[in-house]
């Protein structure tokens, strides 16, 4: 037999191996070089988007969005995806030691309304936790706002985990209580166990417990103010302004956002306008003044 043939029969009896090979093994996969790249290269496309960004394409082959916001936003600055005129203002250099507050008695912690700065800042807190909105955490995150969340457990129910999420992205948690009743007339180991019992829970969750203390409805006497004391609050916060609503109401006496304002946003069950569109309409006021938002922790 001549070399040709010789040739052809190595190539048959080569190729009759890798068959059997490939139906051994249960390989489906070609053996073909050129297409075994063809389909890495369409896996690739597929688990990473049209756009190469890591993110899986769903919805009749569309982008998948992030945080709910259409693809097509991800490139528009912060401020503007959420609806502000211009980047808020970054907040100045918080005093190295911040003003002492005047308090009601010795070892008794102060109880503030407006922090003494001549910074323009303001002070963003929420009250309860009955709002648990994921793109709030989103508007959280990207404009980095350091708010301050006062939690009730009652209220928080099995929604902790919301709250971590905002604690990751920058948000301090504080003590609300634990069940949310005005605490002004009530004996102290009453007072004391809504503190002190909501104080551990929330070490247990966030693995700190608060400074701060809200007490609820902005209601107090000088028996909260020792058992706040007494578990380990060093500051009461009240509040010189409050938005509910989508409305900004003011203190008696006042009828403008001042720096060191201390601002309440009230959490309810409200659908329209949702936590998220309270705070920008907050937002846009805080900027119409001149004034960004300040860490709150950092000034008391």
């Amino acid at each position: 037999m001549g070399t040709v043939g010789q040739t052809y029969k190595k190539r048959a009896a080569l190729t009759a191996a890798v068959l059997a090979l490939a139906l051994l093994t249960g390989c489906a996969q070609s053996v073909d070089p050129i297409e075994r790249l063809g389909r890495k290269a369409a896996q690739r496309v597929g688990s990473h988007g049209p756009s190469g960004t890591g993110r899986s394409a769903s919805h009749g082959g569309q982008p998948a969005s992030h945080g709910g916001r259409p693809a097509s936003h991800r490139g528009r600055p912060a401020y503007r995806r959420w609806g502000l005129a211009g980047p808020l203002r970054p907040a100045p250099q918080p005093p190295a030691r911040p003003p002492a507050a005047r308090t009601a008695g010795p070892a008794l912690p102060p109880v503030v309304r407006r922090v003494r700065t001549a910074d323009k800042v303001v002070f963003l807190t929420y009250d309860d936790g009955a709002e648990r909105d994921p793109r709030f955490v989103d508007l959280v995150r990207e404009l980095r706002l350091p708010v301050s969340m006062f939690l009730t457990d009652s209220v928080v129910g099995p929604g902790y985990g919301h709250f971590a999420r905002l604690q990751a992205v920058g948000a301090s948690i504080q003590n609300h209580t634990l069940d949310h009743p005005a605490l002004r007339g009530l004996p102290y180991a009453g007072q004391r166990a809504e503190i002190c019992g909501q104080q551990e829970k929330l070490r247990s969750r966030f693995g700190q417990r608060p400074r701060l203390f809200r007490p609820p409805y902005g209601t107090y006497d000088p028996t909260t103010l020792r058992a706040a004391a007494d578990c380990g609050i060093s500051t009461v916060v009240l509040w010189r302004a409050s938005m509910e609503s989508g409305e900004l109401t003011y203190a008696p006496g006042e009828n403008r956002l001042r720096p060191g304002d201390i601002v309440s946003v009230a959490s309810g069950e409200w659908t329209d306008p949702t936590l998220r569109e309270r705070t920008v309409r907050l937002l846009r006021k805080i900027q119409g003044r001149g004034l960004t938002v300040g860490r709150l922790e950092d000034y008391l």
